[in-house]
């Protein structure tokens, strides 16, 4: 799982059209925290077939606006450019691993 560091950076991944969980995260956000390690967890499960990456709201502000997230954490599963489902707060490893396989089968 890696970090987004630019605006470009994410622009290029959603070219590559292949299925990405977004986890739009900060680090002062206690619900975050506690879904930080299923997310960990599922992204080293899921490597290979789903692109886990993390964009924290404070360093890009304009992409919170851009994607519409409102409250945090979000999670945007966006296959081919398109998002097919939102998740917003802390939802349980299996909801989440539900969410990946039918991303992947889209």
């Amino acid at each position: 799982m890696r970090t987004i560091k630019s605006a470009t950076e994410l622009e290029n991944l959603l070219k590559e059209n292949k299925a990405i969980m977004l986890d739009f995260y900060a680090d002062t956000c206690p619900p975050c925290q506690a879904l930080m390690p299923t997310v960990e967890k599922l992204a080293g499960e899921y490597e290979g077939t789903v692109d886990i990456q993390k964009v924290d709201v404070h360093k890009f502000p304009d992409l919170r606006t851009k994607y519409g997230i409102g409250s945090i954490p979000t999670l945007l599963f966006i296959k081919k450019t398109e998002i097919l489902e939102k998740s917003m707060g802390v939802i349980p490893e299996i909801e989440l691993r539900e969410k990946l396989d039918r991303l992947i089968q889209a």
